[in-house]
């Protein structure tokens, strides 16, 4: 996929996300939208770091840290779709790997722990202030909830909360309806 594609493909998700609508109207409010230009910069990072641009990847990434307060490592990957809800205080680690339509609020934290990094899978939201820390993997359609520090990994389809997160909701593959999750909670 080209870098044009992939940029258009992030911001008609935003559009999506914040208007319910990508028609051109909604496109440039989104351009002018908190987060939409560290998601632009992290896609000139991820291009460049792709194509051994090494110094170029470095200043996409200091830009972003200074404009957009937003810190994503030169080697993380995400897939098409992805959308900064509010990129104030985002950090991603480089070694993170992410799947397409992933949903990020402000203040999350994506973070490695000795070295080991989640894995994101497709169609994930994180809700703000959440952590999701270590070699967790975050299954299809997983919604992480406001700080949230999820340790263990989450099945697809899973509403998670808590600290440490817990399941609290389960989904079927096709459906957005919630369910409560029959297991019980271990409160702490």
């Amino acid at each position: 996929m080209t870098l044009a594609r992939l940029v258009m493909g992030d911001i008609r998700a935003k559009a999506e996300w914040n208007y319910e609508r990508t028609d051109w109207k909604a496109l440039l409010k989104t351009l002018g939208t908190d987060g939409t230009a560290a998601m632009v910069l992290y896609r000139l990072m991820q291009w460049s770091t792709r194509r051994g641009l090494t110094p170029l990847a470095f200043l996409f990434n200091k830009l972003n840290t200074v404009f957009s307060n937003c810190i994503i490592g030169c080697g993380a990957s995400f897939g098409p779709r992805l959308v900064l809800i509010h990129a104030t205080g985002v950090v991603i680690n480089s070694t993170v790997r992410g799947g397409s339509d992933i949903l990020i609020e402000h203040q999350v934290t994506i973070g490695a722990e000795r070295r080991r990094a989640p894995v994101l899978g497709n169609g994930v939201f994180i809700g703000a202030g959440a952590k999701v820390i270590g070699s967790v993997r975050i299954g299809d359609g997983v919604r992480i909830g406001a700080n949230a520090v999820v340790v263990d990994d989450v099945p697809p389809h899973c509403t998670v909360v808590g600290v440490p997160a817990r399941i609290v909701r389960r989904r079927a593959p096709d459906s957005s309806v919630d369910r409560p999750d029959p297991s019980p909670m271990v409160v702490m």
